[in-house]
C-alpha cells in the first residue's frame, strides 16, 4: 500500500462518517437516554477508521511483532491527520495490544498481547456477578465448549511425557487440598498441560485469559471450603484417569462435569 493509498483511504472514511451537520448543545441540551450527537459521534467514527488505516499500514507493509512503526510524523503525513487526533489512535491501538509505545525509543508492533481481552472479560464477570451472573456463566460456557470440544483431538496427540506432566499436576493439587490450601495455579497448570499437545498457542492463551478471570471471580465468590477442595481434586484425577486409559467419552464428560460444579457456584452466590 503507497502512502497516496492510506491517505485516500482514511480520508474518505473520515469525511464520509460525518453525515450533516453538526448540532448545538444549547437548547435543550443532551440527556443521558438519548442519542449521542452527531459531532461526537462523527469525531469517534473518524477515530475508528483511523485506526482501521494504522493496522492496515501494518498489515500492507509486512511488519511483523517487534518491528518498528513509522514515526509520528512520517504515520501523520502518511495518514494525511494532524499529529494530536493520530497520537488519540494510538493510545487507543496500544491498549488493545496492537502497537506497543516505548517512550524514548518509538513505536513497535505488539507480540501477542491478551491483557485487553483479559481485562475487559474480568470487569464483565466481576459486574455480573453482582446482579445475575450471566455473563460470568457465558465465560463458564465458552472454556467448556473449548476444553470439552478439544479434548479427544489432545489425547490422540497425548504422549507418556505429557501424561506425566498432567498427573504431577494432580498430585500437586491433591496434596494442597489435603493441607487445606487452595490450589488455584495448580488447577490452571493441569488444563494448560491437559492441551499441551496440540501445540496451539491461541489455545494456550485464550485458557491463560479465562483463567486469569476466573482467579478473579473466584476471589469474589469468597474461596472454597476445605471439602470442596478435597472434591476438586477428586474431580481433576478422574479426567486424569479417563485420559490416561484412552476413554475419551468419558474424559469429555468429566469435564463437562466440573465445570457444572463451577456454574452451579456462580449460580448460587448471584441467587437472590
Amino acid at each position: 500500500m503507497t502512502d497516496s493509498n492510506v491517505t485516500a483511504g482514511g480520508a474518505s472514511r473520515a469525511e464520509g462518517t460525518g453525515t450533516g451537520s453538526p448540532r448545538s448543545l444549547g437548547g435543550g441540551g443532551v440527556t443521558g437516554a438519548g442519542p449521542m450527537p452527531p459531532a461526537r459521534f462523527s469525531a469517534q467514527a473518524r477515530l475508528r477508521a483511523l485506526q482501521a488505516d494504522i493496522m492496515e499500514l501494518i498489515l500492507e507493509r509486512e511488519l511483523d511483532a517487534g518491528d518498528p512503526l513509522p514515526t509520528e510524523h512520517e504515520l501523520a503525513a502518511a495518514l494525511g491527520v494532524g499529529r494530536n487526533t493520530l497520537r488519540e489512535s494510538l493510545k487507543v491501538l496500544q491498549a488493545l495490544g496492537v502497537i506497543e509505545i516505548r517512550h524514548g525509543f518509538g513505536m513497535f508492533v505488539a507480540p501477542s498481547n491478551f491483557d485487553a481481552l483479559t481485562d475487559g472479560l474480568t470487569f464483565r464477570g466481576r459486574l455480573s456477578l453482582r446482579h445475575h451472573g450471566q455473563e460470568a456463566l457465558q465465560l463458564v460456557d465458552v472454556r467448556q465448549a473449548l476444553e470439552a470440544g478439544l479434548i479427544a483431538a489432545a489425547m490422540d496427540l497425548m504422549t507418556p511425557e505429557h501424561l506425566s506432566a498432567v498427573e504431577e499436576a494432580v498430585l500437586r493439587m491433591e496434596e494442597l487440598a489435603g493441607a487445606g490450601a487452595n490450589f488455584i495455579e495448580a488447577d490452571a497448570d493441569f488444563h494448560r498441560r491437559l492441551f499441551e499437545p496440540l501445540n496451539n498457542a491461541l489455545l494456550v492463551n485464550l485458557l491463560g485469559v479465562f483463567w486469569q478471570v476466573y482467579r478473579r471471580l473466584h476471589v469474589e465468590l469468597g474461596g472454597v471450603e476445605d471439602a470442596d477442595l478435597l472434591e476438586t481434586a477428586a474431580l481433576h484425577r478422574g479426567i486424569y484417569d479417563a485420559v490416561s486409559t484412552g476413554d475419551k467419552v468419558l474424559a469429555a464428560q468429566r469435564l463437562n462435569g466440573h465445570f457444572d460444579g463451577i456454574r452451579l457456584r456462580i449460580s448460587q452466590a448471584v441467587a437472590p
